[in-house]
């Protein structure tokens, strides 16, 4: 929809004139464009609720006694099997892209108040959606791809052959707790509702509440696991130790109540998932 022309009155020896500014064909489809730009970000909040759901899935089934790859590239494959799967994953990609894009832009226009962290945040998650729209791109094409393990066990033997290599590995692993840590406080103290422009009202808005700070928590939890195996990789200089999301819910399961934790992790993607829907609708752009 066009916007409405603006009526602007100046005055000419001592009588109003009004000057109808009508908008250019230019700046129209700019914002048609912008419109269609924002739509297929949200659809990328949609699309990694779809990957945390079925994520979620998997790693429940793993607490239950089942085998699966609980990462972004299992999910990815899980896609991939359904009807039109094919078509699906490069709907994935089309909205990968443009939420990458979009923070990308983000970081780089932001005002010139915003804090320096929010820009690295929004640089951060642009590289992390434009790496899932490679990997669904990739899936869709016919590759087979290699696991989130295989990902962290190579990047830490690639980084373990520079100089000071453990350092290296033992940095990445600390940051990805730190990470973790971030994920669980926002969770806990409810800091993702500044992410987003409104919620819905009633129940639902605060069923939506607690899917995020159920979420959060339980992504946060995986990350710290996975970061403390970073860590393990580089105490001992042996990158295989290091483990990706699949590698950090087996070694849950391997802790004292395993099972348990596990199962809760896995709702709690579930829950991440769900909330992501909400952000599709309501996420501050």
């Amino acid at each position: 929809m066009q916007e409405p022309p603006r009526a602007l009155r100046s005055r000419t020896g001592g009588s109003a004139v009004t000057i109808v500014a009508m908008p250019t064909a230019s700046s129209s489809t700019a914002r048609t464009a912008g419109r269609a730009w924002e739509r297929a970000a949200r659809f990328g909040y949609a699309v990694s609720g779809v990957l945390h759901l079925l994520i979620g899935a998997t790693i429940v089934q793993i607490g239950l006694g089942s085998s699966g790859e609980a990462d972004q590239q299992g999910a990815l494959g899980q896609m991939a099997s359904t009807p039109f799967g094919t078509a699906v994953l490069w709907l994935a990609v089309v909205a990968f892209v443009a939420l990458g894009a979009w923070q990308a832009a983000d970081a780089i226009a932001a005002p010139g108040g915003e804090e320096t962290t929010d820009r690295l945040k929004s640089a951060g998650r642009a590289v992390l959606y434009l790496a899932l729209a490679f990997t669904a791109a990739s899936i869709a094409l016919g590759a087979a791809g290699s696991s989130g393990d295989e990902g962290a066990q190579g990047l830490a033997a690639g980084l373990m052959e520079a100089p000071g290599g453990r350092v290296l590995v033992g940095a990445v692993g600390l940051g990805i707790v730190g990470g973790g840590v971030y994920h669980v406080v926002k969770g806990a103290r409810k800091k993702f509702l500044e992410d987003l422009s409104g919620t819905p009202a009633g129940g639902l808005g605060r069923g939506a509440t607690r899917l995020g700070v159920v979420g959060y928590v339980a992504k946060g939890v995986a990350l710290v696991v996975v970061g403390v195996l970073f860590v393990l990789a580089a105490a001992s200089a042996d990158p295989e130790k290091a483990e990706g999301l699949d590698g950090a819910v087996k070694t849950l399961l391997d802790a004292p109540g395993g099972p348990v934790l596990v199962v809760l992790v896995g709702l709690g993607f579930a829950a991440y998932g769900l909330y992501s829907f909400v952000r599709a609708r309501y996420a501050r752009m």
